[in-house]
């Protein structure tokens, strides 16, 4: 008996994940009308479990379209996890395959920043890094440090100008600027309780860059000096790292502490000055 309905429930999960009528001799017919009630709830369930997860994108591409789209999806990637928080994460890449579905290119940014902010607000914690450890750093000591990024920050890489279509809705704007087409860089990460997300000028993107690849605070300020210069490197490096010691994206250093984010706020407050500026050597430290 206990075969027999194990058969029941396994051709039953199939008819279900694939989104088919109750196979022949599955159910009595009063069982296929049932059966029929229940797939359209299950779906339904998971269109919502992906509207949840992704809230700007139904708002923009409007519920017929996000509907056509989260069905596609649903049948192509049935959810495997016992929470629906986490049923969507493939969604960017399925958009990215299937890009006749999503009406507008930039949809696809949209929907790598809702997950980005998910995941952000579900990574692990970490003792973040203060300016007042900054301070309080021996000046001969800078150039050799290594400074670590809090587990929630995320760096994408995007085309279109979602920054302020994303604020408009989330102001509850009924008619929104149209995205136009810009390539950049967004870091999405956690401080105190609230995700935050905030685009990336170049010394900025350098910067988490070169912590991404675990270089010295002396080995930043060299890749600095190709962008802003032998003068400026120093400050530039310095001024990154305080804004974001302030923002709560960094921990606490140490040497050879490797990074693991992923690369794919809009108010925060302005961070603080160090004075003098972070030497990039032992030797400008000297001097």
């Amino acid at each position: 008996m206990t075969s027999a309905f194990q058969t029941l429930q396994a051709r039953m999960q199939t008819a279900l994940l694939l989104d088919q009528a109750a196979l022949p001799g599955l159910f009595t017919p009063r069982g296929d009308k049932q059966f029929a009630v229940y797939l359209n709830a299950y779906r339904a369930r998971l269109r919502g479990a992906l509207r949840d997860n992704f809230e700007t994108l139904p708002r923009l591409m409007g519920d017929e379209a996000f509907d056509t789209l989260a069905n596609a999806y649903i049948s192509a990637n049935p959810s495997q996890h016992y929470s629906l928080r986490w049923f969507g994460h493939l969604l960017p890449s399925f958009m990215r395959a299937h890009a006749d579905l999503s009406l507008h290119p930039a949809m696809l940014d949209f929907a790598q920043l809702e997950w980005a902010m998910r995941q952000a607000f579900d990574a692990s914690d970490r003792t973040i890094l203060t300016a007042e450890e900054l301070r309080q750093m021996p000046g001969d000591q800078w150039a050799a440090l290594h400074f670590g990024l809090h587990p929630s920050v995320q760096i994408l890489s995007v085309d279109w100008t979602v920054g302020p279509i994303w604020l408009a809705l989330r102001d509850g704007a009924h008619d929104v600027p149209e995205p136009r087409e810009l390539k950049q860089h967004i870091l999405v990460w956690r401080q105190d309780l609230g995700t935050r997300w905030a685009s990336l000028n170049k010394t900025e993107f350098v910067f988490f860059s070169s912590l991404l690849a675990d270089l010295s605070f002396g080995e930043l300020c060299e890749k600095l000096d190709a962008l802003v210069g032998a003068d400026q490197a120093a400050a530039s490096a310095s001024t990154a790292l305080l804004t974001w010691v302030n923002r709560g994206a960094l921990t606490r250093y140490s040497p050879n502490q490797a990074n693991h984010i992923s690369t794919s706020p809009i108010q925060m407050a302005h961070a603080t000055t160090v004075e003098p500026h972070a030497p990039c050597s032992a030797r400008s430290s000297a001097g």
